[in-house]
């Protein structure tokens, strides 16, 4: 049953899907020459594509962490005592963050700190930021008051509450946010090409100034499956979160 399932699903299919074009693009070549035949070169073969996106999920991990940690931090500042002031700055700060598009972070970060995956990661990073922090807030605001009163009548202390009680209830939220910010970040991520960084964007770009419409297909192609399968994965790790049995707190 377990194993019929397993060949059910969608994530197994598009992973596979994902993993054979990483490898197997240059196999593709006699179909590009095919639809392509006045390309000379119909497959990027600068870099292979396996070393495009382990640098491309490298800066994409290294941001989202990053995002999630600061976040979730902010999140848990804002909403204890000593914070609540602090919270509209919180929340403008990680506006201020999106609100500036990514192009215009590489070119204000490429004189600071040069050229490469640098930039790009400080661009995912604050580009990350807002829904992570929304949905962290949001899932700490949604623990119910009584909730909060039990654990306090059972001599928890605040350290304690947050840890065994908030960020669990808490955790489906915010899995959430870094859930939309992963997803964003993966898609972002292919401008660094645009700054020297190697990522599944590089033959797109490649292909819009060398006319090679071959080349676009196959980054835009891998970056959306690259986007849809982590995407897949988020979505069944909330699913198992969700199913986790009862505490005497909630989940």
């Amino acid at each position: 049953m377990r194993v019929r399932d397993a060949l059910a699903s969608p994530v197994l299919w598009v992973g596979v899907l994902f993993v054979a074009l990483l490898v197997g693009m240059p196999e593709l070549r006699p179909v590009f020459h095919w639809a392509f035949p006045a390309v000379k070169e119909p497959v990027f073969e600068r870099t292979s594509f396996v070393a495009l996106w382990l640098s491309h999920a490298g800066m994409v991990a290294a941001a989202s962490l990053a995002a999630s940690i600061i976040g979730v931090g902010l999140a848990v500042f804002a909403t204890r005592p000593a914070g609540r002031d602090f919270r509209p700055i919180v929340n403008v700060l990680a506006t201020i963050g999106q609100t500036f598009p990514p192009a215009a972070v590489l070119a204000l970060a490429v004189p600071a700190i040069g050229f490469g995956p640098e930039p790009t990661i400080v661009a995912l990073f604050l580009y990350g930021l807002l829904p992570v922090i929304e949905n962290a807030l949001a899932g700490l605001d949604g623990v119910p008051p009584a909730v909060r009163d039990a654990a306090e009548g059972m001599g928890l202390s605040p350290w304690q509450m947050l840890r065994d009680v908030e960020l669990p209830l808490a955790m489906p939220a915010i899995l959430a946010g870094v859930r939309v910010s992963v997803t964003i970040a993966i898609g972002t991520a292919t401008i660094g090409s645009t700054v020297g960084a190697l990522t599944l964007g590089t033959p797109i770009f490649d292909g819009l100034a060398g006319n090679k419409l071959p080349f676009v297909i196959q980054g835009a192609v891998l970056v959306a499956l690259f986007a849809i399968l982590t995407d897949m994965l988020f979505a069944r790790l909330d699913r198992r979160l969700r199913a986790l049995p009862e505490t005497p707190f909630g989940r």
